[in-house]
C-alpha cells in the first residue's frame, strides 16, 4: 500500500509541479515523512525526483537555456557533495525559515504576478545559487521553489523555466544520489520507494506538459507565485515545529 500511495502522490505532485514551475518535492515531503522514517525522507524524495526527471528532460529538451546550465551545474555538484557530507550532522531549521520568508515575500515582489521582474538578474548569478540551493536540497530533500524568482527575473516562463530547471536538477541530482550512496544514506528498500515516486512523477510530467500549453504566461507566473507562497509557509512551519 505504501508503494501505491507514493506512486499516486508522485503523479499529483509532478502534475502540479509542471503547471507551477516546480515544488513537486515539497509536496512529497509530508507524505514520505508520514509513511517512512524522517531520517530517510531527503534521500528517498531526491531519488524519486531523479527517476522522474528523464521524462521531463525529454519532453522539454528544446526549451533548455544552456547558458544558465553551464553556470549552475558545476557549483551545484559541489553543493551536493558538501551537503551530503553534513547531511546527518547539521540541524538548520533557521535556514529553512529564512528561505520560507523569502518565498512568501515574492507575492509582493512580483505584485501578484502582474510584474514580470522584481530585481536585476544575470546568468552568472546562478553559480553561487547552484551551490547554495543544491546544498540545502541535499540536506532537507526539497527547497520548495527557491530558484523560481531568479528564473522569472531572467525572463524564463513556462516551458523555458521548466526545461532549464530540469536540466540543472538532473545533473545536480546525479551528484546528490552519488553522495548519499557513498555515505550509506541510500540503501535497500529506499530504492523501491524512490522508484514508486519516480514512476508516478513520470506520468505527472507527461499529463502536465499537455495542460501547460493551455496556460498563458501571466497565469503561469501567478501559479508560480502561489506555489512559492505555499512552499514558504510550509518551510517556515517545518522550521518552527
Amino acid at each position: 500500500m505504501t508503494y501505491v500511495i507514493l506512486f499516486l502522490v508522485g503523479i499529483v505532485a509532478y502534475l502540479i509541479s509542471t503547471l507551477a514551475g516546480g515544488g513537486g518535492a515539497l509536496i512529497l515531503l509530508p507524505v514520505v515523512g508520514f509513511y517512512l522514517s524522517p531520517a530517510v525522507v531527503a534521500p528517498v524524495v531526491n531519488l524519486g525526483n531523479m527517476i522522474g526527471r528523464p521524462a521531463r528532460l525529454v519532453l522539454f529538451w528544446q526549451h533548455i537555456d544552456w547558458q544558465i546550465v553551464k553556470y549552475y551545474v558545476p557549483f551545484a555538484i559541489a553543493g551536493a557533495v558538501v551537503g551530503g557530507w553534513v547531511f546527518v550532522q547539521l540541524q538548520a531549521a533557521w535556514l529553512q525559515m529564512l528561505l520560507g520568508l523569502f518565498l512568501i515575500s515574492t507575492v509582493f515582489q512580483f505584485r501578484f504576478g502582474k510584474k514580470k521582474r522584481s530585481f536585476p538578474m544575470k546568468a552568472s548569478y546562478f553559480m553561487p545559487l547552484g551551490f547554495a540551493v543544491t546544498f540545502i536540497s541535499t540536506l532537507f530533500g526539497a527547497t520548495g521553489a527557491v530558484l523560481n524568482p531568479f528564473y522569472l527575473n531572467m525572463g524564463l516562463v513556462k516551458e523555458r523555466m521548466i526545461a532549464t530547471k530540469t536540466a540543472n536538477s538532473f545533473i545536480a541530482g546525479l551528484a546528490q544520489l552519488s553522495s548519499y550512496a557513498f555515505l550509506g544514506a541510500l540503501e535497500g528498500e529506499m530504492w523501491l520507494y524512490g522508484l514508486a515516486i519516480g514512476a508516478g512523477a513520470t506520468i505527472g510530467n507527461i499529463v502536465g506538459k499537455r495542460q501547460l500549453k493551455k496556460v498563458s504566461d501571466t497565469r503561469f507566473r501567478q501559479y508560480v507565485i502561489a506555489l512559492m507562497v505555499v512552499s514558504g509557509l510550509l518551510m517556515v512551519g517545518r522550521g518552527l515545529f
